[in-house]
């Protein structure tokens, strides 16, 4: 590792504002606050919480923190230099900023002449006094200013003078940070750092750079990374690269990469442990699923298939680890596949509390029994939860919660094709005792899902709290048209913890069933052991 610990890296998250822009994206002022805070809590030292004088929720989110302030970080509104032929001091959308009432706001300018003259409509010179008027002005008003240079290296690129001496203008205005933007995503690493370096030795002794990168070229991380490497000290990107079109620079890949690689100071140790639960929260509160196979910080970053990888992780984690997970909050993971061994039997069954020797009877059979399933169309490495019981079964210790000796489903289609409303009617034993129940739902599963719970309900309160929140199907051998192996899986929670289980069956009705099922056992079987530990 290189060691740069004398060195202090400012990390600046722009998820609240640049981030937001992501299509598909969608964030209440409540939703902002909470990331706001959560960001807090990881350290970040700049947080950028909008717009304000763009919607009201970003002025609310401002008033908000000004009543319940976060902790350690420092909020800042974004915002434009002024138009052009106003004065700063009376243009409204500056007094929204200074309404804000923090220390730092960022304002960005133009360093492209072609958006001063095809966008803008102005002259080269005023947008120049546009830069220079609203920096000062700011700073009449006691605030210390961050400038983004927007579309700096398309800029530089374009006409490298002109480009410079808008962020000369910046620096005698007053600007303590000059933020090089890749606007576009379209610059490659060699050229960032190249242009970081020219910008270093062109401008006075002493100026902080910052980087801002777009993942248009899928460089936002490498040029982010040769921005620092070249002489930048604050890193400008979005919790999981959120951002407009293609996304902005990840920094829950930047943060370990600097900190753990190159030696620079971002955020505590005990902070950066915190960095995939931190990614996972930002996802869950936006709504979109978080990416499984995302580095550093995605379920899968650890996970270990082949049963040589496995084999050489159990005897030393490097061989195969390029970091230590716990260092950045995540966890080794062994993934249950038809490609594993024994090693990943036995290590997956740790996992799962159970104490299993390679030369148990059971651990041949559960190997065998996995690779004849997932032959069959099965996939227990995204089921982990059908694999416990699985492998329960095996060692007969899959405890017997309830039988279902039946099921039908009849489905009535509406006036309307997307209100089918579906009915199941299941016969179910629990304790010798036969019980029928039916219920409606929205749509086969639903109502099959619903007339179980009823069923059992009064014999296990606790399903209850069960909720289905996902339900997937796809069909394995599409050329066999209507009689195709289908593969449903289900995903259930209990407010606390999550489990997914799956079925297969030519029959997409009972392929869902075994799924549900299962689901429903899985969830009993976590209740009963919280109640042991409890107890």
């Amino acid at each position: 590792m290189i060691v740069n610990s004398s060195h202090q890296l400012w990390i600046y998250d722009t998820t609240l504002r640049d981030g937001t822009q992501r299509e598909g994206l969608s964030v209440s002022l409540e939703d902002k606050l909470r990331i706001a805070r959560r960001l807090d809590e990881l350290g970040i030292p700049f947080i950028e919480g909008g717009w304000p004088g763009a919607n009201p929720k970003d002025v609310q989110l401002f008033w908000q923190l000004q009543e319940q302030p976060l902790k350690q970080a420092q909020i800042v509104p974004f915002c434009s230099t002024r138009r052009p032929n106003k004065s700063a001091s009376s243009e409204p959308m500056l007094q929204a900023i200074l309404a804000a009432s923090t220390l730092w706001v960022t304002i960005f300018g133009k360093s492209w002449d072609l958006h001063v003259t095809e966008g803008l409509k102005t002259s080269l010179a005023e947008n120049l006094e546009m830069i220079r008027d609203t920096i000062e002005y700011l700073r009449t008003q006691n605030r210390r200013v961050i400038y983004d240079a927007e579309h700096w290296f398309d800029g530089y690129k374009h006409n490298r003078d002109y480009a410079l001496q808008t962020i000369k203008t910046a620096i005698a205005a007053g600007a303590e940070w000059l933020v090089l933007c890749d606007t576009n995503g379209g610059t490659l690493p060699h050229e960032v750092s190249q242009i970081v370096t020219d910008v270093i030795k062109s401008c006075p002794p002493g100026i902080q750079l910052g980087i801002h990168t777009h993942n248009d070229s899928d460089t936002a991380i490498a040029n982010a990374l040769a921005g620092v490497m070249a002489g930048v000290q604050m890193v400008q990107g979005t919790i999981n690269g959120y951002g407009e079109r293609c996304g902005n620079a990840n920094l829950c890949s930047l943060i370990p990469n600097l900190q753990l690689k190159l030696g620079y100071n971002c955020i505590a140790p005990n902070q950066l442990s915190q960095l995939a639960q931190a990614s996972r929260f930002v996802s869950e509160v936006v709504n979109l699923a978080p990416d499984d196979h995302a580095p550093f910080v995605g379920r899968s970053a650890f996970a270990h298939k082949g049963g040589i990888h496995v084999s050489a992780v159990q005897r030393n984690p490097l061989t195969y680890e390029h970091i230590e997970p716990e260092k950045i909050g995540n966890c080794r993971r062994i993934v249950i596949s038809e490609q594993a061994g024994v090693s990943n039997v036995l290590m997956k069954a740790r996992g799962f509390g159970i104490e299993l020797d390679k030369n148990h009877p059971a651990t041949r059979e559960i190997l065998q029994r996995l690779k004849e399933l997932e032959s069959q169309g099965y996939q227990f490495e995204a089921a982990e939860a059908s694999f416990e019981l699985l492998m329960r079964e095996a060692l007969q210790t899959r405890p017997s919660w309830f039988q279902v000796k039946g099921f039908q489903i009849h489905c009535d289609l509406g006036k309307i094709l997307d209100t089918t409303k579906a009915l199941a009617t299941v016969k179910v034993a629990v304790n010798n005792e036969d019980i029928w129940e039916a219920a409606e739902g929205n749509g086969p599963v639903a109502a099959l899902d619903a007339a179980l719970r009823k069923a059992l309900i009064k014999f296990y309160p606790q399903i209850e709290t069960f909720e289905l929140t996902d339900y997937k199907v796809r069909i394995l051998n599409g050329h066999t048209g209507t009689s195709a192996t289908t593969r449903a899986m289900v995903e259930l929670g209990n407010g606390q913890q999550r489990w997914t289980t799956i079925g297969v069956s030519n029959n997409i009705l009972e392929a869902s069933y075994q799924a549900v099922v299962e689901g429903l056992e899985y969830g009993l079987l976590l209740h009963s052991q919280l109640n042991a530990e409890v107890g």
